[in-house]
């Protein structure tokens, strides 16, 4: 496997990093990052929704969109990500598979790590680590934030929670469910947690060539610090309807013509192994009936992952 230093904070240009490795490299990747302060969204998420914009802009925090799933997390250099970029062996979406590692590094540290839920690492009970991933390019693609010494103060602020989400899991605030890995590693600093990681996981390192830099500083600028990128999936629609699922929080929007579809979006916090958008295709022209809304929906789950044609054809009838 081969291991990439890569010790810029700038948000654009670390998330242009891993799809430049998705799209170049052919052996396995491992890379350890951080970024300066920046809410990073889920593909499939709006971002004004997630997002005190007020609060973002007073304080200069970057919206960056990535190309995997989930809900949107805040970043700052207290923070440190580990993404692995491994051929698809089509297994499917399988979380537990690479933060094994990390727990197990954690453990022998005295850090009561586990996993937890369907893509959280915790300790006590707290969240540390978040984690996403996505098929792309006949790669899979797993990426994980590890909270080491972060801001929770910038982060409650910056976020917009889904009230829904915090009564679900019974807890109260942002705050009240997250901890730092430095409270169980009093001493370490979050380079020398870096390091240490580094050196268990994957030792034999390697630097971006010129050629590779300049390939992903090209990419960040054309794609991943663009507000077509960050802002633009966003639209208005005539029928908004938002429902929380075990596999997490749907939001389908739709406008009709003469009793059939003509645009749909899902957004939320939802895995896929095939890129939403396709399911959002399949649909336009499709009749407002039951029956050919669930011939249309047949594989939602490879879009949806967790979820039934049944339980998405409700949303359209509600």
């Amino acid at each position: 496997m081969r291991s990439y230093i890569n010790d810029s904070t700038d948000p654009y240009f670390n998330l242009a990093a891993e799809q430049y490795l998705l799209d170049t490299e052919p052996e396995p990747v491992f890379m350890l990052w951080r970024n300066s302060a920046s809410v990073i969204i889920g593909r499939n998420q709006n971002a004004y929704a997630e997002i005190d914009r007020e609060f973002v802009a007073a304080n200069g925090i970057a919206v960056v969109r990535r190309l995997t799933g989930g809900g949107a997390v805040f970043h700052d250099t207290g923070n440190l990500n580990y993404t692995f970029i491994v051929p698809d062996d089509r297994s499917g979406l399988d979380f537990a598979r690479f933060c094994a590692p990390v727990i197990e590094l954690l453990r022998s540290l005295g850090v009561p790590a586990e996993f937890t839920g369907r893509n959280d690492m915790t300790a006590d009970g707290r969240k540390f680590s978040g984690n996403a991933q996505c098929v792309y390019n006949g790669k899979v693609m797993h990426h994980g934030t590890l909270l080491f010494s972060a801001d929770f103060s910038r982060m409650s602020g910056a976020l917009c929670v889904d009230p829904d989400k915090m009564v679900s899991k019974g807890i109260k605030s942002v705050r009240s469910r997250v901890c730092n890995l430095n409270e169980y590693l009093p001493g370490m600093t979050v380079t020398g947690f870096r390091d240490l990681l580094q050196n268990t996981l994957c030792p034999e390192t390697a630097e971006f060539s010129e050629a590779q830099r300049a390939g992903i500083e090209r990419l960040r600028d054309e794609k991943y610090s663009t507000w077509e990128w960050n802002y633009g999936r966003s639209g208005q629609y005539g029928k908004n309807v938002k429902k929380r699922f075990p596999f997490g929080t749907v939001s389908l929007s739709y406008n009709s013509d003469r009793g059939r579809l003509t645009d749909v979006r899902f957004e939320g916090d939802f895995f896929g192994v095939l890129p939403v958008s396709g399911l959002e295709e399949s649909l336009k022209g499709v009749r407002l009936e039951h029956g050919e809304l669930m011939r249309a929906l047949y594989g939602c789950d490879d879009f949806i992952r967790g979820s039934e044609p049944g339980q998405l054809c409700a949303m359209f009838e509600d």
